[in-house]
């Protein structure tokens, strides 16, 4: 599924499709299929299979887990030219009627045929937000804003992270998978306080291991509540394997806003190049 689609018209052809997604990752077992579990891509295919009366499989831009949400999630589908065709004026409020209300596609649209929501990416950004307000967390954000029982000191958590910006082995903050490197460009590490005692970090990379975000987020937050010394995140780079010492933040505070894709000019390159490292 990841190769190319024959995007020419004609019987038998077929047009590759980009799917913009936001969900509430509240009630599913993360992104990827899993028997008897509910999860956005069983989910999302089951509603597309429906309304375009063709199976349809879906790649994505990036497998999140079990409770991490969207906003800017990406996938793409290869399907009939003929299915598109018939379909696209009312698909999406088509779908937005078989969907569950936790989960939508918010555009869907042909793309060229070299598209790949995987591997054409430049890099994923993610936002991940907590509260260390005494009072708590707001009811209204309980679902994505993860209340912290300690204070955190911001200035502490910046020191932390500058050194862990760049090109580096994240190995200690990952869940290791077989064969898979976790050499990863780390592009953005930002920390900021809003109103309420709410705290917004903004994490993106070129990609991510399996659980470095949550990784990242729960090793600086030892920083900030004075459990750890500043230069504790960067002495862990470089490592073997995964740290056990370092704590994985919750996965409901962690939010998928955006992902990045190079000019379409640029794009056979870039997928050529990432499959190449991947």
């Amino acid at each position: 599924m990841d190769e190319p689609a024959d995007s020419r018209p004609g019987d038998g052809g077929l047009v590759r499709l980009r799917l913009d997604l936001a969900y509430d990752g509240t009630g599913f077992a993360g992104w990827a299929v899993q028997p008897a579990q509910r999860t956005v891509q069983g989910t999302v295919e089951a509603a597309l299979t429906v309304v375009l009366r063709h199976p349809v499989r879906l790649t994505v831009a990036g497998r999140t887990d079990a409770g991490v949400h969207a906003t800017g999630q990406v996938a793409h589908a290869d399907v009939p030219v003929r299915a598109w065709a018939e379909h696209e004026p009312q698909l999406l409020r088509r779908l937005a009627g078989v969907l569950p209300a936790d989960v939508r596609i918010r555009a869907i649209a042909a793309a060229r045929s070299d598209f790949d929501a995987r591997f054409g990416a430049l890099a994923r950004r993610y936002v991940y937000r907590l509260s260390d307000a005494p009072w708590g967390n707001s009811p209204l954000r309980r679902h994505d804003t993860v209340g912290w029982p300690r204070p955190v000191e911001l200035d502490v958590i910046r020191q932390a992270s500058a050194g862990l910006l760049g090109l580096h082995d994240f190995g200690a903050f990952c869940k290791h998978r077989p064969n898979a490197s976790t050499t990863r460009q780390l592009q953005r590490l930002d920390w900021k306080r809003e109103p309420h005692g709410v705290v917004v970090a903004t994490v993106q990379a070129d990609a991510f291991c399996h659980h470095m975000v949550r990784g990242l987020v729960g090793c600086l937050l030892a920083v900030g509540e004075g459990q750890r010394p500043v230069d504790w995140p960067v002495s862990l780079l470089g490592a073997t394997g995964r740290c056990g010492a370092i704590p994985v933040a919750p996965a409901h505070g962690l939010t998928l806003v955006e992902v990045v894709y190079p000019d379409d000019a640029d794009l056979a390159t870039r997928t050529r190049l990432t499959r190449s490292r991947r």
